[in-house]
């Protein structure tokens, strides 16, 4: 009877190794393959956000042919910042591995981050960044995106002019980062003088009113800055009231290069690459494999950022060879890029 008791008691205590061995992430633990990855997006109302969405889907497909990733739930719809913060709930609860998120907000969202990191999920901002050291993010610099077209429409103007910016949703941190980066181009001309800075919450047919209002309001008017899907309709307004002399930047659009090449303007399109998200995605499989970032890569005003190259800079210079390339999408494809899984190891020890 003693040498049974004793043999359970040697089998109860192997089990306890054994069970502790996997709570604590043991080998007998770690997680090689069948990976979930979230996505979180808050806003459908740009086909932007939809091109991102489907550049994640169609490059994961790789990654579930390898057997390393399972599925890929994807959280999209029109919410309030609230309603973000269940849709990353709703990933963590779904047994997500990697959530990758598009943030309404630079630090609303780091309860639910940290909430998320605690479980062990590895959680990567794009498109903007957030504050929380508990994620990374992954992005082209906005403020950058921003500051080459500022560049460009100042020089364009001999320095001197007196201009408007349309600026997209006040407050989201993407915006932010752009009339700071804008700004600090301007202010290095004191020729430059900005009339008004006004919103059209990167809608097209938004865009298109407020240019009309302020070529309305400002009859001396040199030059405008705008951003992304409302330059299209900005430069309708402008060619409607035949007031080309009006010198205007661009989006890296279809629909806006074809304006551009049957107008004959001179414009910019600085490219902001909805694959941005797949950009994430790549640097998310690199961290899946357990491999770590090599020190000093992450930067940005949170210390905490991979800025990914902008994948292009449309100017008269190189528009033909752009346009060829993106003629036959729809109007409202944007030119796009993303990092290569090669590219993303470059960051990775």
């Amino acid at each position: 009877m003693f040498k049974v008791r004793k043999t359970f008691l040697v089998l109860a205590v192997l089990l306890l190794i054994l069970s502790f061995n996997v709570c604590i992430g043991g080998l007998a633990a770690e997680k090689t393959d069948n990976f979930i990855i979230g996505i979180s997006n808050p806003w459908v109302g740009s086909e932007w956000r939809t091109q991102m969405v489907d550049d994640v889907l169609e490059a994961v497909k790789v990654y579930k042919e390898e057997g390393l990733i399972k599925e890929v739930i994807v959280q999209s719809f029109d919410v309030t910042l609230e309603g973000q913060i269940d849709q990353i709930r709703n990933l963590i609860t779904k047994g997500a591995d990697v959530i990758l998120v598009n943030p309404a907000d630079a630090k609303a969202l780091n309860p639910i981050i940290r909430e998320a990191k605690k479980k062990g999920i590895i959680v990567i901002a794009t498109d903007t960044e957030v504050s929380s050291t508990d994620a990374i993010n992954v992005a082209i610099d906005q403020s950058e995106f921003a500051r080459i077209s500022a560049k460009w429409l100042a020089e364009k103007l001999n320095g001197s002019g007196k201009i408007v910016t349309i600026n997209g949703i006040a407050g989201h941190p993407a915006n932010t980062a752009r009339i700071k980066g804008y700004k600090e181009i301007f202010e290095q001309y004191p020729g430059i003088d900005i009339l008004n800075e006004t919103n059209g919450d990167w809608d097209q047919a938004k865009g298109q009113v407020v240019m009309q209002n302020l070529l309305a309001t400002y009859r001396d008017l040199d030059g405008v800055w705008v951003q992304d899907g409302m330059a299209e309709g900005a430069l309708l307004a402008v060619l409607a009231a035949d007031r080309t002399d009006v010198k205007i930047i661009g989006e890296a659009r279809v629909g806006y290069l074809k304006l551009w090449k049957e107008k004959g303007i001179d414009t910019i399109g600085v490219a902001n690459p909805p694959g941005c998200m797949t950009s994430a995605l790549q640097v998310a499989v690199q961290m899946l494999k357990g491999k770590e970032l090599k020190d000093n890569v992450l930067e940005g005003p949170y210390g905490n950022t991979i800025y990914v190259p902008i994948p292009a800079v449309v100017t008269n210079e190189n528009f033909d060879e752009v346009f060829s390339e993106y003629k036959d999408y729809p109007d409202y494809y944007s030119v796009d890029g993303f990092i290569t899984a090669e590219e993303a190891a470059r960051y990775f020890k």
